[in-house]
């Protein structure tokens, strides 16, 4: 079997070579003074690296545009109006799958997800490509406790809907991602387009047989003071996602004895050792 593709080493201060098979995606919308650090830090350790600029009202597109100019490693995709995480995602991949890209790394523009662990999750990917890698995130002190605790509930539906299939955080946006099961799921339904994305990829990948690995990343939240940005609204998006988990219960219902088959008959899955 042939080696997984890794990039070239670099010397102090080079770009990272360019991937042919995975590519860093960045959903955007009004993202805040942290843009700039975290594409900076993207950039760093990966190329290339893809921004999804999600009908942002902030001037950020404009930056983003001047940088990409200058940077053969960076693309920048406008939407005309505000589509929701999931749609983002789902335009950027689409478009990915069609320059022959086979994963992609997402992650937030707002500063909250660890850049310097790109190489790590791509690795693991290029070792395990038919598995999704999940970031599992190692909170700090700042983190809002209640935002903590929802989380907590989200993955308990999340491993329920699948059995058991082992996903670590169905929250957490830093992940790499095999593209074309992912077009697959998101193309079959209407959903998954907003805040919903995250957990409903997960559950439904986990259905569509694409296994788990799990690694550690940490996260931090950034008071405004610290240019910290939040799109999160707690009755509104609470809502959508007891809706979502509502549906796949159901969902996983339907697919119960399929799972279970797969339970007593397990095939073969990477090593989630990393």
């Amino acid at each position: 079997m042939a080696e997984p593709e890794r990039p070239k080493a670099q010397t102090e201060g080079a770009a990272p070579a360019a991937s042919a098979t995975h590519m860093v995606l960045i959903p955007s919308y009004n993202p805040g003074v942290k843009l700039r650090d975290t594409l900076h830090a993207a950039r760093a350790h990966w190329s290339p690296v893809w921004v999804v600029v999600d009908g942002s009202t902030d001037g950020s597109a404009d930056w983003l545009r001047a940088q990409a100019a200058q940077d053969p490693g960076l693309r920048v995709i406008v939407l005309p109006e505000n589509r929701g995480k999931g749609a983002a995602v789902l335009h950027g991949i689409e478009l990915a799958a069609r320059e022959g890209f086979t994963h992609a790394l997402t992650m937030d523009s707002d500063g909250q997800h660890p850049a310097e662990l790109i190489e790590q999750f791509m690795h693991a990917s290029q070792a395990a490509p038919q598995a999704m890698v999940l970031g599992v995130p190692q909170f700090g002190a700042e983190a809002p406790r209640i935002r903590v605790l929802g989380r907590k509930v989200s993955n308990g539906w999340a491993n329920l809907e699948t059995l058991g299939a082992g996903i670590g955080d169905s929250l957490f946006g830093f992940r790499v991602y095999p593209i074309a099961p992912l077009i697959r799921v998101m193309r079959g339904q209407r959903f998954m387009r907003r805040f919903d994305f995250d957990p409903e990829a997960a559950v439904r990948l986990a259905w569509a047989g694409v296994p788990p690995v799990n690694l550690p990343a940490r996260v931090r939240y950034f008071s405004a003071d610290e240019g910290g940005v939040s799109h999160f609204k707690y009755l509104r998006d609470n809502t959508l996602l007891t809706w979502m988990h509502a549906r796949l219960f159901l969902g996983f219902l339907v697919r119960l004895p399929v799972l279970l088959g797969r339970r007593l008959l397990p095939s073969e899955r990477p090593n989630m050792k990393h």
